[in-house]
């Protein structure tokens, strides 16, 4: 597969965009690859510039649920452009887009439209501060919530330990405002509680994890959550930017039968283009300016274009097409762990809905460090096999892997052969690496290629 134009194109990148990419993970790096660059996609396929094309699981990183650029949407956007981009003033799109996004989750009694999920959490965390006045916030080790200060903090030793900075220039400050709990371990969520009485004033969480990969919430650990938020007069966020609509025309609220008192949205809601959204009870989204005192503003926030294309995305989710993507993801869940069982390598697939991860370890993955003691190494190779025969999987072991309407039965099975030559080369290697390690008396294996 040739990719010398690709190449050529990364190489001046680097020359003018940090690393070459405006978003980290599109550069490869954690998988020992070059990125490719995309000249056009249609349905579930993408064509880079060197005209290879690739059935694409990456999907924009899960908004494309009706695949890319659907005739339908096409058609509404052509039109929407001929009667302007953006107008820095209301229009009736984003009355309809809001009414409509009540219309599926009725947990959001008011909405602010915004331009990107970063932004819904960041405002949702402001109004919970200011209806509670309290300034801690509690979120989970591997739940990925933007890349605001307060969000980009990990835990230390342990639940109760004070977040540190993982990320240059998040002050301290912001950092010690941040509390870590273990996801699916109600345990940790009512030690961080108990140990700062009166202070947290939300907990903010993936209500189906998808940033460390896709990982479920067990049976109750929603309902819980919503029950020990209420005994200690703190807010529940329901952080919905990837499950939203991709878990049902509801979200995982409606899934799980919990409403959250604050919802983040984004992803499908603008079909594509650049979107983010929160909400939640009116008497909440009352402090928001101008109703209330908690500024926040956008200059692109209800652009015409991206209202246009919620709303045609939204008016076509329907329950056949939750059956299809249901039925395709599980085939190709199935596919997926049939042929890395066959050639011999330790895989754990997690499945929901149209959302999957393949995580190359022995053991369930139900929490981060479940999920972070996958073999990211055989990913990589993993990935780059299956990039070479044809297949856009997600440059990183610990992110989901997205089915759209677009994709078909031939394409998933197609899929699964590609994995079925990936998983056998990566028992190759693992073969060959022990050998030689036994050789020589053991010792680290080779790094991944650069």
């Amino acid at each position: 597969m040739a990719t010398t134009r690709s190449a050529r194109l990364f190489a001046r990148a680097r020359k003018i965009l940090p690393g070459g990419v405006d978003s980290p993970v599109r550069a490869f790096t954690s998988v020992g690859a070059s990125p490719r660059f995309i000249a056009r996609a249609s349905g579930a396929t993408l064509f880079d510039i060197d005209g290879n094309r690739y059935i694409d699981y990456v999907m924009s990183w899960g908004p494309l649920i009706h695949g890319h650029a659907p005739r339908g949407l096409t058609k509404a956007l052509k039109a929407a452009v001929t009667r302007g981009t953006s107008y820095g003033a209301p229009s009736p799109l984003e009355v309809a887009l809001g009414e409509k996004v009540r219309a599926l989750m009725p947990s959001l009694e008011r909405v602010r439209f915004v331009s990107s999920g970063t932004e819904a959490a960041m405002s949702a965390i402001r109004v919970a501060r200011a209806a509670t006045k309290r300034e801690k916030i509690i979120k989970f080790e591997g739940c990925y919530h933007g890349h605001a200060d307060e969000f980009l903090v990990r835990a230390g030793s342990g639940a109760l330990t004070l977040g540190v900075p993982t990320s240059p220039g998040v002050t301290r400050g912001a950092a010690e405002d941040t509390l870590i709990a273990s996801y699916n371990d109600l345990g940790s969520v009512e030690r961080v509680f108990d140990a700062n009485p009166g202070t947290v004033a939300a907990l903010i969480v993936e209500p189906i994890a998808g940033n460390m990969g896709l990982v479920p919430p067990t049976n109750g650990f929603l309902r819980d959550l919503r029950a020990v938020c209420d005994a200690h007069g703190a807010l529940l966020v329901f952080d919905e930017v990837i499950s939203g609509f991709r878990a049902g025309t509801g979200g995982a609220q409606a899934w799980a039968n919990v409403k959250p008192d604050l919802t983040c949205l984004g992803k499908i809601i603008g079909g594509g283009l650049p979107v983010g959204a929160y909400g939640g009870r009116a008497d909440l989204m009352a402090l928001v300016a101008p109703d209330g005192p908690v500024y926040q503003a956008g200059t692109l926030s209800g652009n015409p274009l991206a209202m246009t294309a919620g709303l045609w995305c939204l008016e076509h989710l329907t329950s056949s097409l939750y059956k299809s993507l249901a039925a395709l993801t599980t085939r190709l869940a199935a596919g997926l762990a049939d042929a890395a069982r066959d050639a011999g390598v330790p895989v754990q697939i997690n499945a929901f809905g149209s959302l999957l991860t393949p995580f190359f370890t022995d053991r369930p993955v139900r929490d981060y460090a479940s999920a972070t003691s996958a073999d990211t190494t055989t990913y990589a190779r993993f990935f780059r096999a299956m990039l070479s025969n044809g297949i856009y999987a997600p440059p990183s072991q610990f992110e989901a892997w997205f089915v759209s309407a677009a994709h078909s039965t031939r394409d998933i099975d197609r899929t699964v052969a590609a994995a079925r030559t990936a998983f056998r080369a990566c028992r190759a290697v693992s073969a060959s690496t022990s050998s030689r390690d036994s050789s020589t008396g053991g010792g680290a294996p080779p790094p991944a290629a650069n």
